[in-house]
């Protein structure tokens, strides 16, 4: 806690924190929070779950903290903006992913006076409704931005707050300032619809083949009309309607913001929301932890506590990688190789010295 408080002493206030979760399975059959859930890793394994914050500007990871593996993403934000009190920061800015969408995340951040940027479903309704307003027009010159290849249009919204005060009951209701950015990207509607026809497909052949999935249930329900006679046999006839209520927001996305009014410095920042993505694969390939392989609650908390120690290192290494055009001549491991070979001797009672030094490894240190 004393180091997550220090770290944090050193990130600048405006920097957004980048908030995700993954899931790290585990063979151990002591560990409590091992819980069987909805994994990332796609297997059958038991998993903790491990939520991050990682600075968007810093490139650096913040603060982490494990959860039960059977824990969603969307019911972590109240206890994650609780926990981080400690942190001190007067204004926390989180960028997140549509999987952290609920209105009870959004007014707790309101109450909070947290600044968010958060990815939101077409189909919610604050989203839906001033889309469908302005689809028609959407996709025109005068909404095109040439910089990122896509359309953009941006809007000011009221967001229906609610509080409800622990001691009393009573519910407060107001109006707050949101701002939802909308993008439509034609490479993103071709892909969109190449995925949607090959869904139903799959949902196609299973019901006629009798194989049907259990969690593919909705599925056949919202998109398909499945009859049976005698005589005609199996016939199953798309619901139109339903598939095309998908098709029309092919392409679509949305971001929602009480801190960013400009849409293209929105996408900016959430598009360098991928960067705890490349955590996450660094502490999983890098660092050895895509399987926790401990046997006690306390070797979990301090492999944990050491690998994130790690993952700062390897975090800042590529920042001044990528800041100095080192990536050019090197990979991470081949620089990391080229000043393992830097010995250091020390004799009892006697000053250290180091072995020869290259001029080579001497500019990389530099």
């Amino acid at each position: 806690m004393e180091f997550f408080a220090l770290q944090a002493k050193r990130r600048s206030e405006k920097e957004y924190l980048a908030y995700d979760t993954t899931s790290i399975s585990s063979y151990s059959q002591s560990l409590k929070q091992a819980k069987y859930g909805k994994s990332k890793e796609h297997d059958c394994l038991p998993q903790i779950n491990l939520a991050l914050l990682y600075g968007e500007t810093s490139a650096l990871p913040v603060y982490y903290r494990k959860l039960a593996g059977n824990i969603s993403d969307v019911k972590t934000i109240e206890n994650l903006v609780r926990d981080i009190d400690f942190l001190a920061l007067e204004k926390l800015n989180l960028v997140m992913d549509r999987g952290f969408y609920s209105e009870a995340n959004i007014n707790e951040l309101f109450r909070r006076h947290h600044k968010f940027l958060i990815g939101a479903r077409t189909s919610l309704k604050l989203v839906k409704s001033k889309l469908d307003e302005i689809r028609d027009g959407f996709a025109t010159r005068p909404h095109y931005n040439s910089e990122n290849q896509l359309y953009i249009k941006s809007f000011t919204l009221d967001w229906d707050y609610t509080e409800t005060k622990p001691r009393t009951g009573e519910i407060i209701k107001d109006k707050r300032r949101v701002y939802v950015h909308y993008y439509y990207n034609d490479q993103h509607a071709t892909d969109d619809k190449n995925r949607m026809n090959h869904l139903l497909d799959t949902l196609e052949e299973e019901l006629r083949s009798g194989k049907k999935k259990p969690e593919h249930e909705k599925l056949y329900q919202k998109y398909y009309e499945v009859t049976e006679t005698a005589v005609r046999g199996k016939k199953i006839l798309p619901k139109q309607e339903a598939i095309a209520g998908a098709e029309k927001d092919y392409g679509y996305f949305a971001l929602l913001s009480n801190g960013i009014k400009d849409p293209v410095e929105a996408l900016k920042v959430y598009r360098t929301k991928d960067m705890i993505e490349k955590a996450f694969g660094n502490l999983k390939e890098r660092l050895n932890m895509r399987r926790m392989s401990v046997a006690s609650e306390e070797n979990l908390e301090g492999k944990l506590f050491i690998q994130f120690v790690a993952l700062a290192y390897l975090s800042y290494i590529k920042k001044a990688m990528d800041d100095n055009g080192l990536f050019k001549n090197y990979t991470m491991q081949e620089l990391l190789d080229e000043l393992d070979i830097i010995e250091f001797y020390q004799q009892p009672g006697k000053k250290h010295h180091l072995s020869e030094i290259t001029e080579k490894q001497k500019k990389l240190y530099q």
